[in-house]
């Protein structure tokens, strides 16, 4: 495992936290959307399918488990459990997502490897493709609404930074090993760009805050 992996990995376990300990701490689902949820949720249990199968490390396997338990358990929360049940604002969580299923599924039957267990390879490349646009309901939610709180900000921006570091993971494996993976390296690449406006307003807004800070206290 290189840095620049291990980073990734490091984010994505910090974005999940701090949705969590949103949901948890303050008893809500106010500015989350279920449907990105429920996105990641899939893609982790289409992606994950020889966890208990094909044993990595001790390292691979708490990450595969936390992944899956946590994105199914936040889907619970919100679709079932009051109060996350009651906050989640389910009238403007209405982007179309068999809009993003049906096109990766396609995409997958056609562009995947050839191996053994060819249906394995076609779901990985699907949860590959369906990571990459699962935050979009997320983000028409946020922009539907213009209501974003500061943990749901960092929530998002973790996540985005986890891709970017998993692009850097590629680039640094083709380099070094000589290996590449055209599928996550593009599905990378384009979840990125999806992030790039909210790159721009959280630094933005982070700045600014900061920079307040600062004149305040002189």
């Amino acid at each position: 495992m290189n840095i620049f992996r291990l980073a990734g990995d490091m984010l994505h376990l910090v974005a999940i936290l701090i949705l969590l300990g949103k949901m948890l701490r303050y008893r809500t689902a106010a500015g989350l959307s279920l449907k990105t949820q429920f996105l990641y949720a899939v893609v982790f249990s289409t992606r994950y399918l020889d966890l208990f199968t094909t044993y990595v490390s001790l390292y691979n396997t708490v990450m595969k488990l936390f992944f899956l338990a946590t994105s199914w358990h936040i889907c619970y929360l919100m679709r079932h459990k009051n109060p996350w049940k009651a906050s989640y604002d389910r009238e403007n969580d209405s982007f179309r997502i068999r809009y993003l299923v049906i096109p990766c599924v396609v995409l997958a039957l056609i562009f995947h490897h050839r191996a053994y267990h060819e249906y394995m390879e076609i779901l990985w490349t699907f949860s590959e493709d369906l990571e990459a646009v699962a935050v979009l309901p997320q983000i028409f939610l946020l922009e539907y609404t213009e209501r974003t709180d500061a943990l749901t900000s960092h929530y998002l921006f973790a996540l985005g930074a986890y891709r970017v570091f998993y692009i850097f993971n590629w680039i640094y494996r083709y380099v070094v090993e000589g290996k590449l993976v055209w599928v996550s390296l593009i599905a990378g690449i384009l979840q990125t760009l999806l992030y790039a406006d909210f790159f721009y307003h959280y630094v933005k807004q982070v700045v600014r805050k900061a920079k307040d800070k600062y004149d305040l206290a002189h």
